[in-house]
């Protein structure tokens, strides 16, 4: 009998295939495809074209699926939603860290 592992080890950290990572994330996989076309996810094509998703995209797609479903955006508003906190949250974190380093 035959079997195929579900999970490929790459150097540090696990990747799923694209219908693993689907059913991970209960989602069709054309519109994991989708998701990642416009950027929200951050595959890795293999040399056959196929995509390889780390494990911590699940938490990506996670937070993708709160902001579409919390202020009904599209995906591609979700995508410039998603920049802005991550843009808010890096400031944030430079403003503690001068903070500290002033308080010092």
């Amino acid at each position: 009998m035959t079997s195929y592992a579900l999970v490929r080890r790459h150097p540090g950290a696990a990747h799923l295939d694209l219908a693993t990572f689907a059913h991970a994330v209960g989602l069709h996989p054309d519109l994991v495809r989708r998701l990642a076309a416009l950027g929200l996810l951050d595959p890795v094509v293999d040399a056959r074209g196929e995509l390889w998703f780390p494990v911590a995209q699940i938490a990506v797609v996670s937070r993708v699926q709160r902001l579409r479903a919390g202020f009904s955006l599209n995906y591609a508003a979700v995508g410039v939603v998603a920049d802005l906190l991550d843009r808010i949250a890096d400031l944030e974190a430079a403003l503690r860290d001068r903070s500290r380093r002033s308080g010092d």
